[in-house]
């Protein structure tokens, strides 16, 4: 019952930290504390429990490779922090592209020859319990594509991408029929720039400062950053990141027209890698009118700072599928992603995560 067999849509930098991340901390101790992770042993399911149980690509420098060397294939960049990944059986299978493959990346990525693989199938006969979805911004058809595949598989979904799957009622009924879960959408990283602009935003609302104007400029060099040159596969990342802080604004009553408010990724700096470089900007005034500034400039390793979210989202998965629980998994998902079913505050969102896990723990007598 605590094992997790979790199969990988799109082996890229995020697939790589997450692969990486359950090796480096597998031997961790119960109770030991774990940068990015809200337990070692969460609900009854330790790290170590989690296995990589299929993975889909349809880069040529990745299909039919053991999962263990395509993470380290190019184009990925992220970090190398657990050199050592054991071989594991695990041949990246040949994905479906639809939309998966925009303008920009067409330029350095090379289709593998030969027909999509029987996912379904694979699914199945690999007992996969939760998929987790990597593929790049502005993969509408594809993603839909694959939430049909995994539907028909009996898979929980985790969907780290802004294509709207968790939060729109359609495919929440859908899961509910098929009694799997689903949490989404977006992944929101451990400390990066979105739940740092939500932190700062609560912060001025609660004490009593209104904000008329913030901007929130990000830059990177990876292939997402690549990806979203393309002005038309932006629009729902910018969505997405957008409504993160808009929504912490309105929850407190408050307005912000849409012309004062501007969040999303800016521009691809090749050097930079997978390293991500976040400008924030928030303008208010406090007592007497008197106006006020805030900035302040995050730079963090994209891939692995979402890693340990991920950890934690496919346990939480898996408890909610050796409970019976379906659709959208309300509180985790506004934890950890940018674009729930229902936004709440972040300290709302953990203390409903932290209830559903000691409410569904497979310890809980």
């Amino acid at each position: 019952m605590s094992k997790v067999r979790v199969a990988i849509i799109g082996v890229g930098n995020c697939a790589s930290s997450l692969v990486q991340g359950v090796f480096y901390y597998k031997n961790a101790r119960e109770g030991e504390f774990v940068p990015g992770l809200m337990h070692t042993n969460l609900g009854g399911i330790n790290i170590s429990d989690i296995e990589f149980s299929a993975a889909f690509d349809i880069n040529k420098t990745k299909v039919g490779k053991d999962l263990s060397e395509a993470i380290f294939a190019e184009p990925n960049c992220t970090e190398v922090f657990q050199k050592d990944v054991p071989h594991l059986g695990v041949p990246v299978q040949r994905g479906m592209t639809h939309d998966g493959l925009g303008l920009y990346l067409k330029e350095i990525i090379e289709k593998a020859p030969g027909p999509t693989d029987d996912i379904v199938g694979i699914l199945k006969d690999t007992n996969t319990d939760v998929v987790v979805n990597y593929l790049p911004v502005g993969s509408e058809m594809a993603t839909k594509w694959y939430v049909e595949q995994v539907l028909d598989a009996g898979c929980a979904f985790v969907n780290c991408i802004p294509v709207f799957i968790a939060r729109e009622k359609y495919w929440q009924e859908r899961f509910i029929e098929r009694g799997l879960p689903v949490i989404g959408d977006d992944i929101k990283s451990q400390v990066g720039a979105t739940i740092l602009h939500r932190v700062l935003t609560n912060l001025f609302l609660d004490r009593g400062m209104p904000i008329e104007r913030t901007y929130q400029l990000n830059t990177g060099g990876n292939t997402d950053f690549l990806n979203m040159l393309e002005r038309a596969r932006l629009d729902s990342k910018k969505e997405s990141k957008t409504n993160a802080v808009k929504s912490q604004i309105e929850r407190k009553g408050k307005h912000i027209d849409d012309c004062n408010i501007h969040v999303g990724p800016s521009d691809f700096v090749p050097w930079q890698k997978d390293n991500k470089v976040c400008y924030l900007r928030i303008e208010g005034k406090h007592f007497g009118d008197v106006p006020m500034n805030l900035e302040c400039r995050l730079s963090v390793e994209d891939s692995p700072n979402s890693a340990g979210i991920v950890i934690d989202a496919v346990r939480i998965a898996k408890l909610a599928m050796n409970k019976g629980i379906s659709g959208a998994i309300e509180g985790p998902s506004a934890y950890f992603m940018k674009s729930p079913p229902i936004q709440f505050d972040d300290n709302e969102a953990l203390r409903l995560t932290e209830e559903f896990i000691a409410n569904h723990s497979l310890e809980k007598p």
